[in-house]
């Protein structure tokens, strides 16, 4: 079965919108994993205008299942996690002013800095993943990093599904079959939803692990948080 691991930025957006601690983040992280996600997500800028670096530190205390940060390793972001030590570090080219993550890593012009910043991570027991399209060659050149998995980028897969192409699945499918074969472990995440996640497992050979945030949180404004989450494991088997 594919691991669902729940961002919970939205959460914390929600939260920062009112200055409080309403709703209270590390208590939705809780009670995903109770409600059977096999894993949280974050992923923290250097604004902070959503999670804290600090929501960091606490999280590390009490997730339970696999934790997950996400972000551009800048050297703040590389003090936090290896503070932090989570199960699983995804590295994601995100711009400061970013709004979400809109772009893959280019492994062949930073392979170099990727090695190093990977071998750091790996030093320190910390599962390392490479945000990334399809393209064939930055899957190649992604498996000389060094790194231990790739996050195949989905918003392209998302969109055009959207619009009735299921054939938009087929180079994430030969992006999963190459990956495999140099031994890398495949993720993947951005824009995953109710509406397209069965689909897309299905496609996806050896498929470890789906992060979802957006969608499955503004799902759960309809239809209840336990409840999605139980649909999207549901979807994932």
């Amino acid at each position: 079965m594919t691991k669902l691991s729940v961002n919970i930025n939205k959460i914390a957006t929600l939260r920062n919108s009112r200055g409080g601690d309403v709703p209270n983040l590390l208590k939705v992280a809780s009670d995903i994993e109770a409600f059977g996600a096999q894993g949280i997500t974050i992923h923290p800028r250097p604004d902070e205008r959503h999670i804290r670096y600090q929501d960091a530190r606490d999280l590390k205390n009490s997730v339970t299942t696999e934790f997950n940060i996400e972000g551009n390793p800048v050297k703040s972001f590389m003090d936090l996690v290896l503070e932090v030590k989570p199960t699983q570090v995804t590295l994601v080219p995100d711009a400061v002013n970013a709004i979400t993550s809109n772009a893959g890593w280019n492994t062949i012009k930073h392979q170099s800095f990727l090695q190093e910043v990977i071998a750091e991570f790996q030093r320190n027991g910390i599962r390392t993943s490479i945000f990334i399209d399809t393209d064939t060659k930055l899957i190649e050149a992604a498996a000389k990093t060094g790194a231990d998995r790739i996050e195949l980028y989905t918003e392209d897969f998302a969109t055009q599904f959207g619009l009735g192409n299921r054939d938009a699945v087929k180079p994430y499918t030969e992006a999963a079959i190459l990956a495999h074969k140099l031994g890398l472990g495949i993720n993947a995440g951005h824009d995953l939803s109710l509406d397209n996640i069965q689909f897309f497992k299905e496609n996806i050979p050896n498929l470890a692990e789906v992060s979802i945030g957006h969608a499955l949180i503004a799902e759960s404004l309809y239809l209840g948080l336990e409840n999605v989450v139980s649909m999207y494991l549901h979807r994932l088997k």
